[in-house]
């Protein structure tokens, strides 16, 4: 049996119909930006995550970065950054000329250690980035009294988090504004790269949408430094047929990930633990091994494809050795990135397929 880490055969095969009639619609209307389908998105989008606004941009990185130099976050600030992440949250922090700061992970959800995090903060911080990292919600209100605590402004990066629940509130709805991304492979994926910013700060919202459109507020007329990060009204128009979608989509991860759960009987295997105050939507399984390679390996023979979430931790990359941060320095982050393995999770994933990806991980020995 063969079978992919991820792909999108069913779910593009269920929407076909509504896909190619939502791209002869744009291609016959002949506006391709800032149109009627980016606004319906924006709209919609805002109404489903619980927020009065939200901006289209080009990608989740762009989304960050919009965000920080819209609160004119810059040269010299300082910015909370969890050690265990995608790249991209510290690359937006460096894009804007700040310095990023890491903090380690919570070991049991690897999403960032809120006891860890005050310990970091310098009179040069201006901004705590929480990454709701695999799809669980950090925690969130622990965040915001620290950050109160300290004037801080609390960014959510949700790019992988799409629908969760946080105490019952979706993210993207918890900070001060959140940073979306549509990659193909998220829970709400475009047909190409695309994002959003969401928020309930009208001055920011429109400081955001100025700036991602080369800081005009209107035709020639510039206010800031701005960029070029633009929702297109084609992956507009593809992310509003999936939209209604997502619920159902996230529904079907979480019996997945039940059955993960409850059927993986490996004690080489450390399942995820989801936190009492969040209901997640699974973007990524991620379990640990201590022999992840060799598992790796022996699923693969058997036809199964996985991945690692990520096999460097940020402050071992080649990119940020001007940080000067000695491998050691995050013993948390770098564990993870040692024994994380992400196994297949996607919609259309059956049942059968999953039974023989349980019964081959619990038939591994070393």
């Amino acid at each position: 049996m063969k079978i992919a880490f991820n792909e999108f055969a069913s779910m593009q095969r269920e929407l076909k119909a509504e896909m190619q009639e939502a791209f002869t619609r744009v291609y016959e209307s002949s506006w391709y930006i800032d149109g009627k389908e980016k606004e319906r998105f924006e709209k919609a989008f805002a109404r489903y995550c619980g927020t009065d606004y939200c901006v289209g941009v080009g990608n989740g990185l762009d989304a960050i970065r919009v965000i920080l130099q819209a609160m004119e976050i810059g040269a010299g600030d300082e910015v909370i950054v969890p050690a265990t992440t995608f790249i991209a949250t510290a690359l937006a922090v460096t894009y804007v000329g700040a310095r990023p700061v890491f903090v380690e992970a919570d070991p049991s959800t690897y999403t960032i250690d809120v006891r860890r995090i005050e310990e970091r903060i310098t009179e040069r911080t201006k901004a705590v980035i929480a990454v709701h990292l695999y799809g669980q919600a950090c925690d969130m209100d622990a965040i915001r009294q620290i950050a109160d605590r300290h004037g801080l402004k609390v960014i959510e990066d949700a790019a992988q988090a799409h629908g969760c629940l946080y105490k019952g509130r979706k993210a993207g709805s918890l900070g001060d504004a959140a940073a979306f991304s549509f990659y193909p492979g998220k829970n709400l994926g475009a047909l190409g790269d695309a994002g959003a910013v969401t928020t309930s700060d009208k001055a920011l919202a429109d400081k955001i949408r100025c700036i991602s459109n080369y800081g005009s507020d209107k035709k020639y007329h510039h206010i800031y430094k701005g960029t070029n990060s633009r929702l297109d009204e084609l992956q507009a128009a593809f992310l509003s047929v999936k939209l209604p979608h997502l619920n159902q989509w996230n529904a079907w991860r979480k019996d997945a990930a039940k059955r993960y759960l409850q059927g993986i009987r490996n004690e080489r295997i450390v399942l995820p633990k989801v936190a009492a105050y969040c209901e997640p939507v699974w973007h990524i399984f991620a379990i640990r091994c201590k022999e992840r390679d060799s598992l790796a390996a022996w699923l693969g023979d058997a036809g199964i494809e996985t991945n690692i979430h990520y096999p460097i931790p940020m402050h071992l990359q080649k990119a940020y050795e001007d940080l000067h941060i000695p491998g050691g320095a995050y013993p948390i982050a770098e564990m993870i990135a040692q024994e994380e393995l992400s196994l297949p999770m996607f919609y259309g994933l059956t049942e059968e397929e999953q039974t023989y990806i349980i019964e081959r991980i619990n038939g591994w020995k070393l």
